[in-house]
């Protein structure tokens, strides 16, 4: 069994939601453990009973280090903060040998084990992915080589000499500016090849899919990129305007038909039904929906693109 975490709050329960029905349609053998970032997160979860989820409270999870820069962070910057935090606490609560995090906005298609395989394969002790980007979309300088979205750590000496240096590193500063050649919790791992041993880049073209990327590739039904199949797709920037509206692209990154055919709607649809079923607990439940921008930028930017808006029955 292949165990898993993330973390969200209500606010991103409908998201959360459907990245554990994906890991389950996929036919994997896992375990999701969920860190519940407020009260509310919890309580749905757990009327939702499934059965494959480890839920863990805030409450339970904080340590005093991480209270004591909390009030320094904004809400988004917190989560980044604790990301090598939550890994660590999986590794030790569940006493676990390997853990992989997962950021709440993935949608599997395929098992994860595929990519797995391929580390384990590897003998390495942290798994990382590349960012990929199509060189129009390159963040490289600003956002970092890796991105955090699928992370996969041994509970060995190499891999818990790299998270606790993470750690440490998040704690110390972890903001959504740049600075110092830092951003956030993500370009700490730039240099992780040359920095610590037993590090593994995944070559799967499936792994890390995403709308930054997936311009380079020829899409196809399954779905698939160049012939690989997309193993998970990261749903950067999508906006969720209410039932049934969505934007695909508040990124600006452009998207062929067959993305949006073979990869968006699947998942589209997916966030419909696990809206669904919050609602079934709480009928007027609608956190995570989008504000719309109404700056003239903004305006303009939908004016320019109008095939970003997406409407679904």
């Amino acid at each position: 069994m292949n165990s898993y975490c993330t973390l969200f709050d209500a606010y991103y329960l409908t998201r959360g939601l459907a990245l554990y029905r994906s890991l389950e349609a996929s036919g994997e053998d896992f375990e999701l453990i969920i860190y519940c970032f407020d009260a509310r997160a919890h309580e749905l979860l757990l009327a939702l009973k499934l059965e494959r989820a480890r839920l863990v409270t805030l409450e339970e999870f904080e340590t005093p280090a991480l209270l004591s820069i909390k009030s320094s962070r904004t809400r988004g910057e917190y989560c980044w903060t604790c990301t090598p935090h939550v890994i660590r606490d999986a590794l030790d609560r569940f006493r676990l040998s390997e853990v992989t995090y997962l950021d709440a906005d993935l949608f599997f298609f395929k098992k994860a084990e595929l990519l797995l395989e391929e580390f384990r394969s590897s003998d390495g002790s942290v798994l990382l992915t590349e960012h990929r980007y199509t060189p129009k979309y390159d963040q490289t300088r600003t956002s970092g080589v890796y991105c955090v979205q699928f992370v996969t750590f041994k509970n060995d000496s190499r891999g818990l000499r790299a998270l606790e240096w993470w750690q440490e590193r998040c704690i110390e500063w972890c903001y959504a500016r740049i600075e110092d050649g830092k951003f956030g919790d993500q370009k700490y791992l730039d240099d992780w090849t040359s920095r610590f041993e037993g590090v593994h880049v995944l070559r799967h073209l499936g792994g890390g899919v995403a709308p930054w990327n997936v311009q380079q590739y020829q899409v196809s039904a399954g779905p698939q990129v160049d012939a690989a199949p997309v193993v998970f797709y990261h749903f950067h920037r999508l906006g969720w305007y209410g039932v049934g509206d969505f934007s695909l692209c508040q990124g600006g990154y452009l998207l062929s038909d067959e993305v949006r055919r073979f990869i968006y709607e699947p998942y589209l649809r997916s966030l419909e039904a696990c809206l669904r079923e919050v609602r079934k607990i709480d009928p007027q439940f609608g956190l995570g929906f989008t504000k719309p921008e109404t700056s003239l930028r903004a305006r303009i930017k939908r004016w320019l693109a109008p095939r970003d808006r997406v409407r679904i029955a």
